[in-house]
């Protein structure tokens, strides 16, 4: 090995060029080897994939189970919110508190809901006597476990003051206007307010998530309600913890569902939304069930792309089996990941649909650049020396890149990752790579001996026959001589290479490479990358938080119907925020009383301290001190009907003859627009920054936050942390690569496609959630995949001009990025036409993916790369420096032996 010193070279610089060639140069004789070995060895590398495959497949139909807890999958794992829930369920229980505690899709427990919506232009307050029918029929509806029958009065959650069961005040008011009604009284008689009405009782309650579609009546000083055009009903189970428990409230709430689809059918003026507790979890775990049909058609369209681009007119370097083997040879791969997966415990959930088509980008290209490593070798090698040269030329280039994969991945898997669904994913994916890995190079390399010896002994690529010789094939029909071509007539010609008559390679010669590096289209090109890199910008700017539970469920479902009917109808008002004090506080004390009041300003709120500061002002009754204040509170503001419900949101304790209020609670409500979860998370970020500057000690709380407590940060910090530990690794080996410039593109390019995804996405309407999060750290890795190896073929190259090293580079990795990306991009069209809003999402995402990279692989980079650094003109200083010598030498050999010239 020879190192030539660059003029003014530095001893360092020598140094580190002769430790990246020493590098380079030594991995590429490793995998030489390997190569030598599996090509002598290729039953052995051919059973041992399929064995494992085999028994981990049956672990995979055994052990096979699904995730059913969607709160630990996709809610941020540690959250502050989590610690608010433990506090405020240790002061009260949150069970008691269900129906206090409104939440839109995330209420705890097993509960049933109904939404039941007139015609347009009817008011549905005039069907109370049918709404009253509906809900005597669940009322009596029988679930039977074990011989017994149980309905909702024995399943219900129940009231501390008389033990009957917790139900919607809504109710209250439907039977109170079916009573004026059979009394011949005018409905007007019977007052309805919004969002607080008065019921019979004389309680003061909050309905504004329970009567929707609203109009109230002009000039109305009292917010009366003039017509409404939906009812929401919550029927609230008990949850002791027991299994039985469970699975009694379970059955009921499938019941509750049919019942509510036979309402349907019977009463057709009125239109009915139902939802249940496991309705979320159902609607997740149905995009799995409907996606199965559908990926089965992706493989069938990858089988066919990847058999079709390996095809030649030439039978005998035609290759289209080993395209269908490496379609199926990550399949395998696969298949034994997921019985890894299930024997470690691990519960399937919808998100890990993303895997085989994540698996099946990177495998591929594998497969594809060691079939063009195979085209690049010397067709007059023995086929296990040509193996050997396949291996390596290519396993270099995706060893590092398969590195790059698990490093993304496996930060993606790690600790710092706040979402469960994401850790579970990015783990069974690090599987997933490692074992692509090893049945490429040993599965898919057996094949490629085999294919390769197939070739040497002149077979059929297809029909596996002897091809007839030339002189037999010249007597044989025009039909017979076209399936039995072996591109003898291409021979004749004296063709180096007869695989450029691929029909990519020969494309990418003949008509893109001359195309693209013209210098009329590189204008164009520029200002075609100008308008992606605005439109990229303009989208990163308007990035949304996916918080919204209903991007992962299938679209046609009930929890989206029912979903966007709460939002339309129900979302004047925020869920139900419960404000706990938990420390002891001096509740007469009138700085206390302002500063009360001045932390519910702007709220709607439910508070039994508002009510009794008004008891105390209407019976101009004195509590300026604590015993006075405690005392009426107890023997006459707690006593009256009206206001007994209040004694559950007060903790008193008592020490010796004195009482005192050690915790207590009310509820707050803001007005909100139809995008109520958002304006959730804004109040929960100005209301929780204002219990450590107060006075007064508080948590606030309700079940939603549970999901949306700092889910943008949460959500993007896989992806963050990925990209981190890829530049990392990119810089450090930035010295111990053939070429640093190969690096500095390929961060530089890598960052471009990054950023057009996630902006174009944005524009494209989706969310940051956890599916587009992975698709986001995958893409990371696919442009390396695809970019790296034109781009170190580029700086290595080292012929006189950037735009004919940008053709070689194309005519070299061009086919192999060509094959993968369309099969990638094909694979995807099925996704498109699965009804689900997850499944949009992971279409959109690596669409976007795809086509970005297809972009700046066969437009951008061949451009930009004639504009800008490595310099090739040292190579052709170096050139004409050679042949300036061998003209020398030949003069010289001229001189000496002038009479061997004269023969010649």
């Amino acid at each position: 090995m020879c190192f030539l010193r660059r003029p003014g070279a530095s001893a360092g610089w020598i140094w580190w060029r002769m430790l990246r060639q020493v590098i380079h140069r030594g991995l590429q004789s490793f995998f030489y080897k390997l190569g030598l070995f599996v090509s002598r060895h290729p039953v052995f590398f051919l059973t041992v994939p399929a064995v494992l495959t085999i028994i981990f497949g049956f672990s995979l139909l055994n052990r096979f189970q699904p995730d059913t807890d969607l709160e630990s999958l996709v809610a941020p794992s540690h959250s502050l919110a989590k610690i608010e829930r433990s506090l405020a369920s240790s002061l009260f229980s949150l069970d008691q508190s269900k129906s206090q505690l409104y939440s839109d899709l995330h209420t705890p427990g097993r509960y049933g809901r109904v939404i039941l919506l007139s015609k347009p232009g009817g008011n549905i307050l005039h069907q109370a006597d049918v709404i009253l029918q509906i809900h005597r029929a669940v009322l009596e509806m029988k679930v039977n476990y074990k011989g017994y029958n149980y309905t909702f009065s024995h399943l219900c959650v129940l009231r501390n003051q008389d033990k009957k069961c917790v139900l919607d005040d809504i109710i209250s008011v439907l039977e109170d206007l079916r009573q004026a009604a059979l009394s011949n009284k005018t409905t007007a008689r019977v007052q309805v307010s919004y969002p607080n009405t008065k019921l019979k009782d004389g309680r003061s309650s909050f309905i504004g998530h329970q009567l929707g579609g609203v109009m109230e009546m002009p000039n109305s000083k009292d917010q009366r309600v003039k017509s409404a055009r939906a009812i929401q009903i919550t029927y609230y189970l008990q949850t002791y913890g027991s299994v039985t428990q469970d699975l009694i409230g379970e059955k009921w709430e499938s019941e509750f569902c049919k019942l509510m689809h036979k309402m349907q059918l019977d009463h057709q003026d009125l239109q009915l939304y139902s939802l249940a507790s496991f309705s979320l979890w159902k609607d997740f775990h149905q995009t799995s069930l409907l996606a199965r049909g559908k990926i089965l058609v992706s493989l069938m369209l990858i089988l066919l792309t990847a058999t079709l681009s390996s095809s030649m007119k030439d039978c005998l370097r035609s290759k289209p089996f080993l395209g269908l083997l490496g379609v199926l040879t990550i399949c395998i791969s696969s298949v034994t990941a997921a019985g890894i997966f299930f024997i470690t415990d691990g519960k399937y959930n919808s998100t890990l649909l993303g895997i085989p088509f994540f698996a099946m980008g990177h495998g591929t290209k594998g497969v594809f650049e060691l079939l063009s490593g195979w085209r690049r070798t010397r067709e007059n090698l023995p086929f296990k020396d040509r193996v050997a040269d396949a291996y390596s030329d290519v396993m270099v280039s995706y060893t590092m890149t398969s590195s790059l994969y698990f490093i993304a991945f496996g930060m993606g898997a790690s600790p710092f990752t706040n979402i469960e669904a994401v850790k579970v994913f990015c783990q069974n994916m690090c599987v997933s790579i490692l074992l692509n890995y090893f049945y490429i190079f040993s599965f898919f390399g057996s094949c490629l001996v085999f294919a390769g010896q197939l070739e040497q002994n002149r077979y059929h690529s297809i029909f596996c026959c002897k091809i007839p010789s030339a002189e037999y094939l010249d007597r044989k029909p025009v039909w017979f001589q076209t399936m039995m071509n072996d591109g003898h007539h291409h021979t004749s010609h004296h063709e180096t290479n007869p695989y450029q008559h691929h029909f990519i390679q020969h494309f990418l010669r003949e008509h893109y490479n001359e195309w693209i590096t013209n210098i009329y289209v590189k204008p164009f090109v520029v200002i075609l990358y100008l308008i992606y890199a605005s439109f990229s910008f303009m989208g990163c700017l308007q990035i949304n938080d996916g918080a919204n539970i209903i991007n992962l469920l299938a679209s046609e479902s009930p929890s989206v119907s029912y979903a966007l009917i709460q939002q339309k109808y129900f979302s004047n008002y925020s869920p139900v925020i419960g404000f706990y004090i938990y420390e002891p506080l001096e509740y007469w004390n009138g700085t206390v009383q302002e500063d009360l009041k001045t932390l519910s300003q702007g709220f709607n709120t439910v508070s039994w301290i508002e009510q009794y500061y008004q008891y105390l002002r209407v019976g101009n009754i004195s509590a300026t001190n604590k015993s006075d204040f405690i005392s009426i509170l107890q023997s006459s503001f707690l006593k009256k009907p009206e206001f007994q419900h209040f004694k559950n949101d007060i903790i008193f304790s008592k020490a010796g003859d004195e009482n005192n209020i050690i915790a207590s609670r009310l509820y707050l409500v803001a007005r909100t627009s139809e995008n109520t979860q958002r304006e959730a998370v804004e109040l929960l970020e100005k209301l929780r920054p204002l219990s450590l500057i107060q006075s007064i000690k508080f948590i606030v709380f309700n079940p939603t936050f549970v999901f949306m407590d700092h889910y943008g940060l949460s959500v993007t910090m896989p992806v963050l942390i990925s990209g981190f530990g890829i530049l990392l690794v990119l810089i450090l080996t930035f010295f111990l690569v053939i070429h640093p410039l190969g690096n500095f593109w390929l961060i530089l390019s890598v960052t471009s496609i990054e950023l057009g995804v996630l902006g174009l996405m944005t524009l494209w309407n989706v969310d940051m959630d956890c599916i587009s999060i992975l698709c986001l750290i995958y893409t990371l890795n696919f442009a390396i995949d695809h970019c790296a190896p034109l781009l170190y073929t580029f700086v290595l190259a080292t012929e006189h001009t950037r735009t004919q090293c940008i053709k070689n580079s194309l005519q070299d990795h061009g086919t192999a990025i060509l094959q993968n990306v369309s099969s990638f991009l094909i694979g995807l069209v099925p996704l498109l036409f699965v009804p689900s809003n997850l499944t949009f999402t992971l279409f959109k995402c690596l669409l976007l993916a795809g086509s970005c990279t297809l972009l700046h692989c066969f437009v951008i980079l061949p451009v930009f790369l004639t504009f800008f650094p490595p310099s090739k003109k040292h190579h052709k200083k170096k050139k004409r420096a050679k042949r300036k010598e061998r003209e020398e030498i030949e003069c010289i050999e001229i001189q000496e032996n002038p009479d061997h010239v004269t023969a010649v």
